[in-house]
């Protein structure tokens, strides 16, 4: 009968209790949380040497970094790339100041760069980085803070040293672009250790002059010991407190100063910082052309507009105005009313004169006599109404309705008038 070795157990037979499987992201996730938990990781200072840096449309920034005995890989995001001293470039040797953590998706462990300096100068870049945190801070990097550019500045300011090739390309830059502009120079020295304060005393002097339009801070290339005077504190709070706004260009364009931050639009270049400042003359024809095409067409939109409202308000006065002939076969009707109603009123008016005339004509004396009666007058006028007033031989007058007879008085009796005349 054949000997059989006896079976090896299997994972499940071999333990008591089964073990936990975990799946790749649970895996990855646990690794990833045992490095954000471990503070050392989590503010690190790595020196090495960059490779094969590699900079994608996200703006970020991947490399490796490695020394003589390892590597790591490392990326800086583009927020921290656009304010980095540096720009990662193939054997720099470098200072990074950042974190370690998991890439869960690739199970990779990496360095998560803050910042970055050129190595050597790790003693200058936390005096950079602690500025920088502080005056982060109160706010002075604020991007409220930032003022636009003037369009169209009539003079700029320029603080820089009179003698190096800056100020030389700066004037060159602006002559050639817009040549209106007027330069007013602010000389310092931009390099030592009295470069602090001069820059200081250079932008009170600018800031002092009258009606300048904006100002241009400018200084060649060199290495951070050599624009270390546009990380100073001084120069920091007096950019800060500009009246008017403020373009730095300082060194190339992977130098980055805390004058950058500060600055109201900040410049790769000194000649960039005289580009931003001003237009660029060769496009105001087409600028002026722009701006009449523009006028023209606001002014014949107006005038459009306020003949559309003249239209409108010829419609409405139409359909307001009163009707002319209407108003006048009114204004006919009204007078005939009037003329019948005043002819009928004066007709009613003429009849009752009548009456009262004919009854004032039948009360009269004439009437009286023309009934039969008369008046007896002595001669002076005097009308007699008794006897006793015409005595026997008295000479009087008769009226009758149709002359006058002239008599005497022959026979005077005093009996009543009533009774003589039956």
């Amino acid at each position: 009968m054949a000997d059989f070795a006896p079976e090896r157990p299997t994972l499940w037979q071999a333990n008591a209790h089964p073990p936990r499987i975990l799946r790749v992201t649970d895996l990855n996730r646990r690794v990833r949380a045992l490095l954000d938990g471990d503070p050392a990781l989590a503010d690190v200072w790595v020196e090495g040497e960059i490779s094969t840096p590699s900079f994608p449309p996200s703006g970020h920034c991947f490399f490796t970094l490695k020394d003589a005995g390892a590597q790591v890989r490392a990326v800086i995001f583009r927020e921290e790339l656009a304010r980095s001293a540096v720009r990662p470039q193939h054997g720099m040797a470098v200072v990074c100041h950042g974190r370690v953590r998991v890439y869960e998706p690739q199970g990779i462990y990496q360095l998560y760069v803050e910042s970055l300096t050129p190595a050597g100068a790790g003693d200058l870049h936390a005096r950079y980085e602690a500025l920088r945190t502080r005056l982060a801070a109160e706010g002075l990097f604020d991007a409220d803070r930032k003022r636009p550019l003037p369009r169209w500045p009539r003079r700029i300011g320029v603080v820089t040293s009179p003698v190096g090739a800056v100020w030389q390309d700066v004037r060159n830059v602006i002559r050639r672009r817009y040549p209106l502009v007027e330069l007013v120079l602010s000389p310092t020295v931009v390099q030592g250790e009295a470069a602090s304060p001069a820059v200081v005393v250079a932008l009170k002097r600018i800031f002092a002059q009258r009606g300048i339009d904006l100002v241009i801070l400018a200084r060649g290339g060199g290495s951070l010991e050599d624009l270390w005077a546009f990380n100073d504190e001084r120069v920091v709070r007096a950019l800060a407190g500009a009246p008017v706004p403020v373009v730095v260009g300082v060194g190339h364009e992977s130098d980055v100063t805390l004058a950058d931050f500060v600055a109201d639009v900040r410049a790769p270049t000194p000649s960039a910082a005289a580009e931003l400042a001003v237009p660029d003359g060769t496009q105001l024809p087409v600028i002026l052309n722009r701006l009449r095409d523009r006028a023209s067409s606001a002014l014949l939109g107006r005038t459009a507009e306020r003949r559309r409202q003249l239209t409108a308000e010829a419609r409405a006065l139409v359909s307001w105005a009163p009707d002319l002939g209407a108003a006048r076969q009114r204004t006919a009707d009204l007078v005939d009313r009037g003329h019948r109603a005043l002819g009928a009123r004066l007709e009613r008016h003429r009849a009752t004169l009548d009456g009262v005339r004919d009854g004032l004509r039948a009360l009269g004396p004439a009437a009286t006599l023309a009934r039969g009666y008369a008046v007896a007058r002595l001669a002076d006028g005097t009308i007699v109404r008794e006897p006793a007033q015409a005595p026997v031989g008295a000479r009087l007058e008769v009226v009758v309705a149709r002359g006058l007879l002239g008599t005497r008085v022959e026979e005077a009796r005093g009996d009543d008038g009533e009774e003589l005349l039956h």
